[in-house]
């Protein structure tokens, strides 16, 4: 599997980094979930961390930066195969970006949260067929557990754009 410059280097950074990364992290999570493309799933496993959470002025709005690497499985659909890209892949993957919360402290609806990430990976699929996409979850954490429904996709950039779209289950340390 040929990777793209900038892939390798993202990967040799993570690599070095991931170590140090729980010790300054608020939060690690470990996820996994089934993607879907156009109805077909496969599995998908991710490791999260969100760093401290960061106050806008005095409003009830936060953010905390939160580093993704993860895994998406390949599919084996025969009708793909003399198409440019075909569902084969297996994609593996390193976003950085940003969670955002909004509520006061004790609102049960402050953990609620959405996460936006600039992504590159490897493999090129219908579903992700450019090296840089975008990540956008929605979910919920609890104390130690997360929901959320997360979708991949290169915002058009490059065609096809089918995007993965996935629900996650995580378990935070």
């Amino acid at each position: 599997m040929r990777l793209h410059p900038f892939t390798r280097i993202a990967a040799a950074v993570l690599m070095f980094a991931l170590p140090a990364l729980p010790a300054m992290a608020a939060r690690f999570e470990l996820q996994g979930g089934v993607s879907y493309v156009d109805s077909y799933s496969a599995p998908a496993a991710f490791g999260e961390v969100i760093f401290d959470e960061h106050q806008f002025g005095s409003s009830n709005f936060s953010w905390a930066p939160d580093l993704t690497a993860g895994w998406i499985s390949g599919r084996n659909l025969k009708r793909f195969d003399n198409s440019r890209y075909t569902t084969r892949d297996d994609i593996g993957l390193v976003a950085a970006g940003v969670r955002f919360h909004y509520g006061p402290a004790n609102a049960w609806y402050r953990h609620l949260f959405i996460s936006e990430q600039p992504t590159v990976h490897t493999g090129r699929t219908m579903a992700l067929s450019s090296a840089f996409e975008f990540t956008t979850t929605f979910g919920y954490q609890g104390d130690h557990w997360s929901v959320g429904l997360r979708h991949i996709s290169n915002a058009g950039i490059h065609e096809p754009n089918r995007g993965e779209t996935m629900a996650v289950v995580g378990f935070a340390f």
